[in-house]
């Protein structure tokens, strides 16, 4: 759902396909997630207080050109979803069973 055109060298963002390989982006990702997780709930203003409190703050910091994904060489046309590639079997629980 969140997509932004990213790429090395002059690009406005950077991503990495493999973003579960750096530790400052699984504990953001991870706290975004455990977010939407409790606020999904709240059928009023959950979803808004997600993205303004949660998704608006980490965002910018992961897409940075400064941030974690600075050396990314990964790349994705306009429209498109952010690169991903699927992360090793078993790296993370399954929270609806433990």
């Amino acid at each position: 759902m969140y997509s932004r055109r990213v790429g090395p060298g002059n690009a406005s963002f950077r991503w990495s396909a493999t973003w579960w390989q750096n530790p400052e982006a699984l504990a953001r990702i991870d706290a975004l997630w455990r977010a939407w997780e409790h606020l999904r709930l709240d059928g009023a203003t959950g979803s808004s207080t997600w993205w303004i409190e949660h998704a608006d703050h980490h965002m910018p910091i992961l897409l940075s050109t400064e941030g974690p994904f600075a050396k990314s060489e990964d790349s994705n046309k306009p429209g498109e979803p952010l690169p991903y590639m699927a992360p090793p079997e078993g790296l993370f629980s399954d929270m609806r069973v433990t």
